[in-house]
């Protein structure tokens, strides 16, 4: 069912998962504000899209900055949530420093919780609201590499179950999906700007990343467009009963591995 009434935030939506998200909603009818760390990044966004598009622009890795987002989204008229914002960096137990600790928190946790808290008073008020968090198949099968991330991200999905328990009314649902190794266009460049990917063709590329670093019975890297076809279905109607729900999208790595 479309639905032409509903107002949808879309963290960090000016490329990658968030914008494919962004398409998806507004391709459902849905008015979208999108939200960049700049002003300048968010309008571009905005821009590109075809649709009725606003914008919202901070830094989520800045408490002030996130203090000041949350009381436009409390005010915002929100029907909907999608927070996509989770930066992440590779680190170690070895080379992880306090500071990167307290960063991965800080962006993958406070500012998730203080985004959903100011969404969530209004939409319990009106009787309909939908909260998706993107977290990571991390959650589950955790990156040695990506160590502090992996572990916020499986703090936010502890707290995705605390609010789906006490923080909803009847209408209201709070979920996340949780993607594998997305190919998003700027993880294409990373990979193919390597030394060992001169000659070689994607295909050849992407399967080899599969072996060594994604391992999952389809074979493949995950798009964009497939993390977005289900945030669109979790905040429809027709998804009024899933609550609480952690749904991994990898191709099988974390029932598999």
């Amino acid at each position: 069912m479309v639905d032409r009434t509903r107002r949808a935030l879309i963290t960090a939506s000016t490329s990658g998962i968030g914008y494919a998200v962004a398409q998806d909603l507004l391709h459902r009818g849905m008015t979208v504000t999108v939200h960049g760390r700049t002003r300048e990044s968010a309008a571009a966004a905005a821009e590109s899209l075809d649709g009725d598009v606003e914008t919202l622009h901070g830094d989520v890795s800045r408490p002030d900055e996130v203090r000041a987002l949350a009381t436009q989204v409390g005010t915002g008229d929100f029907d909907i949530l999608v927070h996509c914002a989770g930066p992440y960096a590779e680190h170690t137990y070895d080379t992880a420093t306090p500071a990167d600790w307290e960063s991965a928190y800080q962006t993958n946790v406070v500012s998730a919780i203080q985004f959903a808290t100011a969404a969530l008073a209004p939409m319990r008020e009106r009787g309909f609201g939908r909260v998706v968090f993107i977290g990571t198949r991390a959650t589950r099968t955790p990156i040695p590499t990506m160590i502090e991330y992996s572990a916020a991200k499986a703090a936010l999905a502890n707290a995705t179950i605390s609010l789906a328990r006490t923080a909803v009314a009847p209408g209201v649902t709070v979920n996340m999906v949780s993607p594998g190794v997305i190919l998003t266009p700027a993880m294409r460049q990373l990979f193919m700007s390597r030394p060992d990917a001169a000659g070689r063709s994607w295909e050849e590329i992407e399967a080899a990343l599969v072996a060594d670093y994604a391992p999952n019975p389809q074979g493949r890297l995950g798009r964009a467009q497939e993390i977005a076809a289900l945030t669109g279905f979790l905040v429809s109607d027709e998804a009024g009963y899933i609550n609480g729900a952690d749904i991994p999208v990898d191709g099988g790595i974390t029932g598999t591995h």
